[in-house]
């Protein structure tokens, strides 16, 4: 499987904005915060288009598809790093992970990087009430152990008490006993506490939806699901969604010819499932059996409907209440596999605030580790058509000249044990792609963990591919553009 700064495995993250909701911003701006309009963000760990609105015959994903029938669609958006706390503390302050020099997941960037501000605590400095529901920060050690609080939420975070099983042994395997298992279908009601971390995580949110339907204050309520990350742990009954012999293998699963070595992700996480063990799978490019290759897909299609069902109570809740009149809604993985324009995850800060009336923090200086409140990405509201919000002057109007940017660390040239998430320490080499209508052009380079600072003159490998012609990102023709002929490729 080629990586997110490689071939086909580079993200693309599906992002909803609720269309529906944010039109009642068109006409007039908030004013106060007795008519602000409430925020629900719905954050999703590594979902990748897998889902109708995006085409997809098989996956059934019925609540999902309506919110995006009615929403702002976005078909190339993309993370900036695709590490769950790079990624979230990228989109959740607005800044790049070369800015908030986080890579890995044992860093606080308020301490490495610089005091910036977040998503939430610029909410929360305009009146609203904010709170956060599962995996919205990453926890640990890049939240401070806290998931940001109290710069961030006005309560303190709540997570689901179940989470703590999830890569415990509660898979029961052909053999009747249980297992730490990729595959994981269960029965709820035989598993630790009778519940597992994502219905627990519904039941919380829509509880707070309550207690905010009668209060003063404006809400930004942050909802984070651990579906489908790994293990594929959901209620067996989705499994019945997708019988095995309805589920094809991947269209492109064979490692491209001309892809890099550094590029190569080996995804030891997975190696370590003792289902996957079994296996007993060559390092790091032994091909993972047929069968087996089907039964990860059934499940993380099964894993899909199970969340599926989970944001279809959300969002009930949110109509039953009669707050779905008064909410911006967006919806988003923090990193996925995958048109309209290219966005980026960064985008999500300004847009936000944008759509909420609130004033749009000010693009970045160069550097900013000591600006607070600033943002790298491009405010998105041009898309929303608004006729009295003033466009961001930094959107360009030549659809040739979008580009997405994201980034990917590795500790050595070729596949080793740490190759998909080393620790900062280990990181030697920094991957930096570059993302247009037309191509995607990469290169690795040589990266001081010590100066965090990437050298590009010490090039190690590269990677070119148009996608209009090689949609599947299969021939890398990097090394055919070498000579000085690499600019007149790359143009328009």
């Amino acid at each position: 499987m080629p990586t997110p700064a490689s071939g086909r495995g580079f993200l693309w993250l599906s992002l909803v904005l609720s269309s529906v909701c944010v039109a009642l911003g068109s006409e007039t701006q908030a004013n106060s915060t007795t008519d602000a309009l409430n925020i629900l963000l719905i954050i999703v760990d590594d979902l990748r288009p897998s889902l109708g609105c995006y085409g997809d015959k098989l996956v059934r994903s019925p609540n999902i598809d309506q919110l995006a029938s009615h929403s702002l669609l976005f078909q190339n958006a993309f993370a900036q790093q695709a590490v769950c706390a790079p990624s979230r503390v990228s989109f959740l302050t607005g800044r790049r992970p070369d800015t908030t020099r986080l890579y890995d997941f044992n860093s606080y960037w308020r301490v490495h990087a610089g005091n910036f501000s977040t998503i939430p605590q610029y909410f929360k400095e305009n009146g609203y009430v904010t709170m956060s529901v599962g995996k919205v920060f990453h926890p640990g050690i890049t939240s401070n152990h806290t998931d940001d609080s109290p710069y961030s939420w006005s309560f303190p975070p709540y997570h689901p008490s179940s989470e703590k099983y999830e890569n415990t042994k509660t898979c029961r395997g052909p053999d009747g006993e249980l297992h730490a298992n990729l595959l994981c279908p269960v029965d709820v009601v035989d598993v630790p506490e009778g519940t597992l971390p994502d219905k627990q995580s519904t039941e919380q949110a829509v509880q707070l939806l309550e207690k905010m339907k009668t209060s003063a204050s404006p809400f930004f309520l942050a909802v984070g699901y651990h579906k489908p990350h790994i293990p594929f742990r959901y209620p067996k009954e989705f499994q019945k969604l997708y019988p095995l012999e309805n589920i094809t293998l991947a269209p492109d699963s064979e490692v491209p010819d001309g892809l890099p070595p550094v590029a190569y992700n080996p995804w030891m996480d997975i190696r370590q499932r003792e289902d996957v063990q079994a296996l007993n799978i060559s390092v790091p490019y032994g091909p993972i059996p047929v069968d087996f290759q089907r039964k990860i897909r059934q499940s993380y299609f099964a894993s899909v409907s199970y969340l599926d069902t989970q944001v279809g109570h959300l969002l009930s809740a949110l109509d039953d209440l009669q707050l779905a009149n008064s909410t911006i809604v967006a919806f988003t993985s923090d990193h996925g596999r995958q048109s309209m324009d290219l966005v980026e995850l960064v985008s999500l800060f300004p847009t936000l605030a944008g759509l909420a009336g609130l004033q749009v923090p000010p693009r970045c200086p160069v550097p900013s580790f000591h600006v607070e409140l600033c943002r790298e990405g491009k405010n998105l509201l041009k898309h929303f058509r608004f006729r009295d919000l003033e466009e961001d002057p930094y959107l360009p109007g030549n659809p040739r000249e979008l580009i997405a940017y994201s980034q990917y660390p590795r500790p050595a040239d070729f596949p080793q044990w740490n190759s998909d998430k080393p620790s900062l320490k280990d990181i030697k080499i920094m991957g930096y792609s570059i993302r247009t209508i037309d191509y995607r052009y990469t290169v690795w380079v040589g990266f001081n963990p010590d100066e965090f600072l990437a050298n590009f003159s010490d090039i190690h490998a590269g990677e070119l591919y148009f996608v209009d012609s090689d949609p599947f990102q299969d021939h890398n023709m990097y090394n055919d553009s070498q000579g000085g002929d690499l600019f007149q490729l790359l143009m328009p």
